[in-house]
């Protein structure tokens, strides 16, 4: 399972081609796990209701997990690696718990994300 990172899903929103033709690939096989922090940054970025209900159609047809906990588990990796010091924000730490939490791969366009999940290792 993959966890796409909120800059994979705006580009495959924005209709990225390239993005879309791989992250279609994935959702018809069930390789894409919903995180709630990815979900509500694309639901904070919604233009209008119609993007919302779509946004939210994916949300409600994704494999997902049991997200208890994963906050803690944020603030600790933050600190551990010192991630807020290299300009990682508390949400891609969630994201990156939660990856870790449940044995996901990462996909993301971001560069400091990259970075954390270098350090990380």
């Amino acid at each position: 399972m993959t966890v796409v990172d909120t800059s994979v899903w705006i580009e495959y929103l924005k209709g990225n081609r390239e993005i879309g033709r791989v992250l279609d690939q994935m959702l018809v096989n069930r390789e894409v796990m919903a995180v709630s922090a990815v979900f509500g940054e694309l639901l904070q970025g919604a233009g209008n209701n119609r993007e919302r209900t779509f946004i939210m159609g994916f949300w409600e047809n994704l494999p997902s997990a049991t997200e208890t906990g994963i906050f803690l588990k944020a603030g600790n990796l933050s600190f551990e690696y010192k991630l807020f010091a290299l300009g990682v924000g508390l949400i891609d730490c969630y994201i990156l718990a939660f990856a870790l939490e449940n044995d996901c791969a990462i996909w993301t366009l971001d560069k400091m994300f990259h970075k954390a999940m270098d350090l990380i290792g």
